[in-house]
């Protein structure tokens, strides 16, 4: 089959108008579709890579944002462990100010020496009672381990297992033991 001259000019010639004859619709040339086509995707690449740039821009100063919160909060911790005793120091200075006040005094009578201990001691009481330290002394209760550590078993009318003598005061602070009571506990009776 030969070409004739009308099929190689509509080869050559892109630029010429397509037609459907079934529906009497003329398209646009190719060259012209490329160029319709072209700045539109073109803008809408750009467009698109302005908004990924925003977009990661705004996820870079987030995570500068939230390293700033991590070391800020970092540094509140740190004071807060650092500093917590703060107040509790305070309020034990006076208690050492007295201690010391008694021994630099000459020629102290034992009488003035045990009345001196004793204000000092209800001054130390009262700051525990302020931050919430309490004591440990289960005389008469029932053996607690979480709250009193036995030293000894002694024979004893008590039952069993009933704190009968405290050898060294146990303290908490809230509800948590700091330390705890130093006890003998009562032996079961034999039978």
């Amino acid at each position: 089959m030969q070409d004739t001259p009308d099929d190689t000019a509509a080869a050559e010639a892109p630029s010429e108008a397509i037609t459907d004859a079934s529906a009497g619709l003329v398209a646009p040339p190719t060259s012209e579709l490329s160029q319709e086509v072209s700045p539109s995707l073109d803008e809408r690449l750009k467009a698109a890579e302005e908004k990924a740039e925003a977009h990661h821009d705004a996820w870079l100063r987030a995570k500068a944002e939230a390293e700033n919160i991590r070391k800020r909060a970092q540094e509140d911790i740190t004071k807060a462990h650092r500093y917590a005793l703060d107040g509790f120091s305070e309020a034990l200075l006076p208690v050492r100010d007295s201690l010391e006040a008694s021994l630099a005094t000459p020629n102290l009578a034992i009488d003035s020496l045990k009345t001196g201990v004793e204000l000092t001691l209800k001054q130390l009481a009262g700051v525990f009672e302020r931050f919430g330290i309490a004591e440990i002394n289960p005389v008469g209760e029932k053996f607690d381990p979480h709250r009193h550590q036995a030293i000894s078993a002694v024979e004893s009318d008590q039952p069993a297992n009933t704190v009968i003598q405290v050898l060294q005061k146990g303290y908490r602070l809230h509800d948590r033991v700091v330390r705890p009571a130093l006890v003998s506990v009562a032996k079961g009776k034999e039978a």
